[in-house]
């Protein structure tokens, strides 16, 4: 994800530190709709930092987008998704997108993003299933431990 310009200071965090933390908002996520997460279904995806003019660090900036799955019968997802917008609404997020039917049909899908560490989450039925899938991305973070002001809430 591109910065407010290359000087721009880049906020801290340890991978591992940045993936236990998605792990505990996938998991928040999944204690506001009432359901299990998968846990076989975990797969956490580090990326190198693109800039807007898709340029590639040549540092250790990394990106991480972070999966995990859950099983509820479809007709369940919209009120799943309601209550995950809440939770999210509540801890300051900005709901980007939201739906919780496509043509009178369950299809949810919540996308929000946090307005100033710029991190995301998304919720969302997979495949028209009884699948949803959580998702939590991160901004560009340069490793390291992170200010306590510059940590995600």
């Amino acid at each position: 994800m591109s910065q407010d310009g290359k000087d721009a200071k880049q906020p801290t965090m340890e991978k591992k530190d940045s993936q236990d933390w998605a792990r505990q908002m996938t998991e928040y996520m999944a204690q506001a709709a009432g359901v299990q997460l998968n846990l076989a279904s975990i797969n956490p995806y580090f990326s190198r930092c693109v800039g807007k003019n898709d340029e590639l660090a040549d540092d250790d900036r990394y990106t991480l987008t972070y999966y995990v799955d859950t099983t509820v019968p479809v007709a369940q997802h919209p009120d799943a998704v309601r209550k995950i917008r809440e939770m999210l609404e509540g801890r300051g997020l900005d709901v980007e997108s939201y739906r919780e039917y496509v043509d009178g049909k369950p299809e949810a899908l919540l996308y929000a993003r946090q307005p100033t560490s710029r991190y995301l989450v998304s919720a969302s039925t997979s495949g028209g299933s009884d699948r949803m899938l959580f998702t939590v991305g991160t901004p560009c973070l340069m490793p390291g431990t992170p200010s306590p002001s510059a940590a995600p809430s």
